[in-house]
């Protein structure tokens, strides 16, 4: 039997997955995620988690047949990564680098969005669709574009920086981007606690629980809208709103059969995606037949699975 593994990069730790070369997942594990000196330990603790867990199979070398990984930033069909905001890395290879820790494995690089896209394309919620986009809410705002079957990175490796779409110009404070009014700003877990902190401030003589709340949480502020807080309900009014523009910008420029929302802060459900769609069809009135949105089924998995894809 020969074997592949599926690696997912994440801001605070690194998810990694075991495959057989059917597509099965036969472990799976995570690591933190080292950012000190601009992330420069994160491709050598990923080499020696990758090579304890070959020890602790019995596999040997040889029937490792390669390893995918996915990334937080660009990247550009050669695999050059020019930055990664959330690690602190700057024009580097990685696959190279994991390679030549790795004694030569083949390695194949994404975009993390993108290689989250291609596991819920081949094993999740979009199973069946040919045109799919991810957005996954989390530490960031990643997206990932499928046309036609195929992951769209784009020349550049920009191809489905969707979190990095300018949703609201006049936002005063800067994306970890350099820009400002990112939609990572306002729909990521940061975000949405940023955006009920900023209410909760502008609003003083408005009760909210979140005011009880220390150092409040983006479910704490799901979980009051879902009772009926008006400031936690404010808060998710604003990103779903965001996100309903960003979604229809992007389906009016490649009209997917569907939007799949991923990431912790879909952990949602329903509050989440019945109100982007309430804004997503006020954004849409040129589509009379529009995308639907679903809810990721692989939850955090979805990119080693894409990842391990890459290889197969």
């Amino acid at each position: 039997m020969n074997y592949c593994f599926g690696i997912d990069v994440g801001g605070t730790s690194v998810k990694l997955g075991l495959f057989d070369t059917e597509g099965n997942l036969i472990d799976k594990w995570e690591i933190p995620t080292r950012k000190e000196n601009g992330g420069a330990k994160i491709l050598s603790d990923i080499a020696a988690s990758v090579k304890d867990k070959i020890t602790e199979k019995k596999i040997d070398a040889a029937q490792v047949c390669g390893v995918g990984i996915g990334v937080p930033g660009p990247v550009t069909p050669e695999g050059y990564v020019p930055v990664c905001v959330n690690l602190g890395w700057k024009d580097i290879y990685p696959g190279r680098e994991l390679s030549a820790l790795l004694s030569g494995v083949s390695v194949r690089v994404g975009n993390d969005a993108n290689v989250a896209a291609l596991g819920e394309y081949w094993r999740g919620g979009a199973q069946g669709c040919s045109n799919v986009v991810l957005l996954t809410l989390g530490t960031g705002v990643g997206g990932g574009v499928i046309l036609d079957g195929k992951v769209v990175d784009g020349v550049h490796g920009a191809g489905g920086e969707l979190g990095h779409v300018i949703v609201n110009p006049d936002e005063p404070l800067a994306c970890n981007c350099g820009s400002h009014g990112c939609l990572e700003q306002y729909a990521s877990a940061t975000g949405v606690v940023r955006v009920a902190g900023r209410i909760l401030t502008a609003k003083p003589e408005t009760a909210s629980v979140l005011r009880e709340t220390k150092d409040f949480s983006a479910k704490d502020v799901f979980d009051a809208a879902k009772e009926g807080d008006a400031i936690a309900n404010e808060a998710v009014d604003t990103l779903c709103r965001y996100l309903g523009l960003a979604t229809a910008n992007c389906a009016l420029t490649i009209d997917p059969e569907v939007f799949v929302i991923g990431g912790g802060v879909s952990r949602a459900g329903s509050i989440l995606t019945e109100r982007i769609e309430k804004y997503f069809e006020k954004y849409t009135p040129l589509l009379k037949i529009k995308a639907k949105f679903a809810l990721a089924t692989l939850g955090n998995d979805a990119g080693i699975y894409g990842a391990a894809r890459l290889v197969l």
